[in-house]
């Protein structure tokens, strides 16, 4: 019991440190643009694409650092942009924070560059309210990787959201499970210069050039024809 109170103390004191070393919005739009073309470029990435083409919205996380040894923690910060389906503009940005304590079997540490999918209405309006809790209010899965002929043509049916991380270092039995995502408001008040309400930002066209590099990204993925 001391041991795993230790562990859950030391776990506190990593992500809190990791919170208080904030990044500005303009470092971390930088950051998710590069993440989004290196994970598109892979060989296997061609069912992430096809996804995003007909997203609701899309939550990047460049960097979510995971630890564990029996109890585990992951904290990580992001953006959120909202896809209108009539026009295919891209609205936003809305800057997050993910954090989750997890138990069970794992070991390790690990830092993840990780996108969401939000393939429903449901996930970008519970989005759009605030906090949510992945795989508790708002359904979450395993984004599928391959070829689009070799998927289910349903899959978009079955979860509000789907994962696809890139991974550094050593883990195992990780999950997102549990995982909150919350209003990371300094990141949102300084792009914005004020409050505004998730909703409001998920609503504001994105544009200008700060998230230019992204949107470019986004728009070349939607654009571009998925291979025969």
């Amino acid at each position: 019991m001391k041991r795993v109170l230790c562990l859950a103390l030391i776990l506190v004191l990593l992500f809190s440190s990791l919170a208080a070393a904030a990044k500005l919005p303009g470092e971390i739009l930088e950051e998710a643009a590069a993440v989004l073309k290196e994970m598109t470029q892979q060989p296997d990435s061609e069912q992430l694409q096809s996804m995003l083409r007909t997203a609701h919205g899309v939550a990047i996380f460049p960097s979510v650092i995971k630890a564990g040894l029996g109890v585990g923690g992951r904290y990580g910060e992001g953006v959120v942009l909202r896809r209108d389906e009539s026009t295919g503009k891209w609205y936003g940005p809305y800057f997050v924070e993910m954090m989750g304590l997890s138990y069970g079997l794992q070991i390790g540490l690990q830092n993840i560059s990780l996108v969401l999918v939000v393939a429903t209405e449901e996930g970008i309006k519970s989005l759009q309210e605030g906090r949510i809790t992945l795989g508790g209010n708002i359904s979450l899965a395993a984004g599928p990787v391959g070829r689009s002929a070799e998927a289910g043509t349903d899959i978009q049916l079955k979860a509000a959201m789907y994962s696809y991380s890139m991974s550094r270092g050593v883990f195992a039995g990780a999950s997102l499970e549990g995982s909150t995502i919350n209003n990371n408001a300094s990141a949102n008040r300084v792009y914005w210069d004020g409050d505004m309400t998730p909703r409001q930002m998920l609503n504001q066209e994105a544009k200008g050039e700060a998230i230019q590099a992204l949107l470019d990204e986004l728009n070349r993925i939607s654009t571009e024809a998925p291979e025969g």
